[in-house]
């Protein structure tokens, strides 16, 4: 295999390790919607990014950090039902970041990879970002386990319990953000949120504890990237969309399993 055979797969699989604890708190506590719109918002962080001068990376993040946190404040204190204000806000951002980069000569050239990725040119610094992120984000995730499955839940549980649900909540949106910044290169920003749930939504089907959904998920998500690199290279096909067909069959294929 090539070096940048190699790079992709190590990179991928990073990825999809990080992804599976994430995907499948976004799974348990229905949150489709969110994850979809902290993706969207990192093209407001690579307008962000460019306007500045900084790293495109560290402006995604702090794009999807300030959406994240703006999204709790619209579920606690909007009137508007949970899904539509997610699903006003999704397009919303979507449609001023798509503005917003338009206007960066530059960046046109390169739309399809932001909007879905080019794991085959990621390099050695990517893979090396992407496995540190992995000790962090999995540190965290174990750090806040029990809160978090209390709070996907029952929320006014976790309160009863003494839980700091707004600390645990703007924690677990730190991971998120993180996560669609470190993602952008491998799947891009429209495929994210395919990588969070659909290899959770498989893994229910095989799971019966949430430790061994996350671990059947980070499998499934694994087998994927892999599965999407040989499609890519022996059909020719774009790699970040290879992937996410590849966890959708796997996901098909599980349907066929019902947990004990």
């Amino acid at each position: 295999m090539d070096d940048f055979l190699w790079r992709a797969a190590l990179g991928g699989i990073g990825m999809a390790l990080i992804a599976a604890p994430l995907g499948c708190f976004v799974v348990w506590q229905r949150m489709a919607y969110f994850g979809e719109t902290i993706a969207h918002a990192g093209l407001l962080g690579v307008a962000f990014g460019l306007l500045l001068q900084m790293n495109v990376t560290v402006g995604v993040f702090i794009a999807a950090l300030l959406v994240a946190l703006g999204l709790r404040l619209v579920e606690r204190h909007s009137p508007l039902a949970k899904d539509t204000a997610l699903g006003l806000l999704a397009h919303v951002v979507l449609a001023v970041g798509l503005i917003v980069t338009s206007q960066f000569q530059a960046l046109q050239v390169d739309m399809m990879g932001l909007l879905f990725g080019d794991i085959l040119a990621i390099s050695t610094l990517d893979v090396f970002m992407v496995f540190g992120g992995l000790i962090v984000i999995w540190g965290l995730i174990f750090y806040l386990w029990q809160d978090l499955l209390t709070v996907s839940l029952d929320r006014e549980l976790a309160l009863a319990e003494g839980i700091n649900v707004d600390r645990t909540q703007l924690l677990f949106s730190i991971a998120m953000a993180a996560t669609v910044a470190l993602a952008m290169k491998f799947v891009g920003l429209l495929l994210v949120t395919a990588m969070l749930i659909i290899p959770a939504a498989g893994a229910m089907n095989f799971a019966r504890t949430p430790e061994q959904m996350v671990v059947v998920t980070g499998v499934i998500s694994s087998l994927s990237v892999i599965a999407g690199l040989l499609a890519s290279l022996y059909f020719d096909i774009p790699t970040g969309p290879a992937i996410v067909v590849a966890m959708a069959m796997l996901f098909l294929l599980s349907s066929f399993f019902k947990p004990r």
